[in-house]
């Protein structure tokens, strides 16, 4: 897909699941004549069932509804929440599904890491949040911190576009475009993917450039980080020509290994003036950024292998004073009241094996992307789960 600017956008942030779930769950159940949904994670928990149901009152209000989740994220669903939305004509495909060995997911490469909604091709979702209860407060200790942001506009053509291309393989009919939504504010947005083909590193890119062009401040949130040598490195050049450089990562991470990969890199960073932020409030999955009065990014890509060099990943970037500075104040009051500043050492540790180990990893974020271009060819599928033949034919009878 080619990335082009929109303008005319209301784009609006929706911080954890208490904001996120209500706002997309009411949009669906609204829904009059198309829901496209894709996610990693759908769980069979009070969020999936909830989501479950506005799928279902959706189709009961006519509209036309394909949901695409991850073979390897959403692998515990049963047989019968499936079928109770294919039988009310709810198109449920799962991406690149496989069976399990000796009780474990093998399938965990190049997985489908996208979270997108679009409704009535008139309002769109996209983020970090997945369909399950530990976006919730309430979940406890271990509830996530994360984002994601509603959007009206131009822009929502552009996403559901590319939606349906990413089903068309799977689906049974051909959906005409529907008309580019009216201008509904002043923000400028462009939908950047990331996938194993034609966009292998467009949302990297897009950060190195924001990154390069700093003249005042970056900051960025990511949960899961371990970038690539070229934005370590427009990250130390930012911070060396006076730019403030934050970045917020896990303290508390649901994953041991995630906090042990980024602290590799701590002192790299900070010897170039980077100031790094723990959030120890509880796990951090959010993967947003800021830089400077206007720019911000809110998506699904982390900061790590995986997300840059395997998996498919969608992010928004927004060009808007007002939402920029919105996000700025929500990440700063993370800084301010659930954060720890990690101090930089005195002095460099000179020890031999600091110098190794530094080399190793430096040499392994110059090389995986290449790397993993030489991984085996591998061709996802798409499995559908049948309709029975009364849903089959009310989804023809819907179409739109």
């Amino acid at each position: 897909m080619s990335s082009r600017w929109t303008a005319g956008n209301r784009a609006r942030l929706l911080e954890n699941g208490e904001e996120f779930f209500p706002a997309v769950f009411e949009s669906i159940r609204a829904a009059k004549h198309e829901v496209i949904l894709e996610t990693f994670i759908l769980l069979e928990d009070k969020v999936g069932r909830e989501l479950q149901a506005a799928l279902l009152q959706a189709a009961h209000n006519g509209a036309q509804i394909d949901v695409m989740v991850d073979g390897f994220g959403s692998s515990d669903l049963t047989p019968e929440f499936i079928r109770t939305l294919t039988a009310a004509g709810v198109r449920v495909r799962s991406f690149d599904p496989s069976s399990r060995f000796i009780g474990l997911r093998v399938n965990l490469l190049r997985r489908m890491h996208r979270k997108i909604v679009v409704v009535d091709g008139n309002r769109a979702f996209i983020g970090g949040i997945n369909y399950s209860a530990d976006h919730l407060a309430d979940f406890g200790p271990l509830a996530k911190q994360d984002y994601a942001v509603e959007l009206e506009g131009p822009v929502v053509a552009e996403i559901r576009h590319f939606g349906l291309t990413a089903i068309r393989d799977a689906r049974v009919d051909a959906r005409p475009d529907q008309t580019t939504p009216a201008r509904s504010g002043d923000v400028e947005a462009l939908l950047i993917t990331r996938d194993n083909a034609d966009h292998p590193n467009d949302i990297e890119r897009h950060y190195r450039a924001a990154i390069r062009s700093a003249r005042k401040r970056v900051l960025i949130a990511n949960a899961y980080f371990f970038p690539g040598y070229l934005l370590l490195r427009e990250m130390r050049r930012a911070a060396r020509r006076g730019v403030d450089v934050r970045l917020i990562l896990q303290g508390e991470p649901d994953m041991p290994i995630v906090k042990t990969a980024a602290a590799l890199l701590y002192e790299h960073l900070q010897g170039a003036g980077v100031k790094i932020h723990e959030y120890c409030q509880r796990p951090l999955h959010g993967k947003v950024a800021v830089v400077d009065d206007d720019w911000s990014t809110v998506g699904s890509s982390n900061l790590d292998p995986l997300s840059l060099s395997l998996n498919l990943e969608a992010n928004v970037v927004l060009r808007d004073r007002a939402f920029a500075a919105h996000l700025r104040t929500r990440l700063e009051h993370l800084i301010a009241h659930e954060c720890q500043l990690v101090e930089a050492p005195a002095r460099p540790r000179w020890h031999w094996w600091s110098q190794l180990r530094t080399a190793v990893v430096f040499h392994f974020l110059r090389r995986f992307p290449g790397w993993a271009s030489q991984l085996p060819p591998h061709a996802p599928t798409l499995q559908s789960h049948p309709l029975p033949a009364s849903a089959s034919a009310t989804g023809i009878r819907h179409e739109r």
